[in-house]
């Protein structure tokens, strides 16, 4: 049964009118990256509570959330406006499988999201378990606007620091300086994405995948056909998959 703590709001960073990253400062838990709590509040209606991906990793202090302000939804117009020094309630235990854990050992790591699917990844870069088991990593983050690539200055300097590390914006309502351009399943079936990677999707490549399920099931379809298949616990495979809605 889960149990709940109380944060204090240290930062709520604006990236564009309908996305924002919440920062809090918790009691101490123990979490693995790319694992979710669930984040409370009390609002007009009584209690609500979703959950959200940790951004930070493990070893952070300060929580991170990365959220989408739905117009008219029931927690998150609450959370945006959320300020420093209020409080806000996070679930503990941490809950999910979306971990490298679960990814069998490659040579490749493909990190594929869409929106705040990327949150997890952060989270899972910020460990040292990725650099110690592959020899490439590669961040494919999609959006519509430009001013949807939260986190790129970091991912940027990430990139710039790490040489087996790649980082991939893709923006497909304008066009952007460094972005390629169309939906992700596209982009993998085309092979614009591993020229652009400068790197083969293949027998020795794992990819994790996050973000909307639209996305996620046209991206499953275009790698299997590249003998790329899902991977379950009971059957290893190549793709690891995790979906936000």
């Amino acid at each position: 049964m889960a149990q709940w703590l109380t944060a204090k709001v240290l930062e709520n960073h604006s990236w564009n009118p309908t996305l924002f990253s919440l920062r809090v400062k918790a009691p101490p838990f123990a979490f693995t990256a790319g694992q979710f709590v669930r984040l409370a509040l009390n609002g007009p209606d009584g209690r609500v509570q979703r959950a959200y991906s940790l951004v930070n990793s493990p070893q952070d202090e300060v929580l991170d959330f990365m959220v989408t302000l739905v117009p008219g939804g029931k927690l998150t117009p609450l959370l945006a406006a959320l300020k420093p020094g209020d409080s806000v309630e996070v679930s503990q235990p941490a809950s999910g499988f979306f971990v490298l854990d679960e990814v069998p050992d490659g040579k490749s790591l493909w990190l594929l999201a869409t929106g705040t699917g990327l949150g997890p990844y952060l989270s899972i870069l910020g460990t040292e378990a990725p650099w110690q088991r592959f020899e490439r990593i590669h961040l494919v983050h999609g959006v519509r606007l430009g001013n949807d690539l939260a986190y790129a200055g970091q991912l940027q300097a990430m990139a710039a620091n790490r040489p087996q590390f790649r980082y991939q914006p893709v923006v497909t309502r304008e066009p952007y300086p460094g972005a390629l351009s169309g939906r992700l399943p596209q982009l993998l079936s085309s092979g614009e994405l591993e020229e652009a990677l400068a790197d083969q999707l293949n027998n020795e490549s794992q990819l994790m995948i996050c973000g909307n399920p639209d996305m996620i099931r046209d991206s499953l379809k275009v790698l299997a056909e590249k003998g790329l298949n899902k991977n379950l616990r009971r059957q290893p495979g190549h793709v690891t998959v995790e979906q936000y809605w």
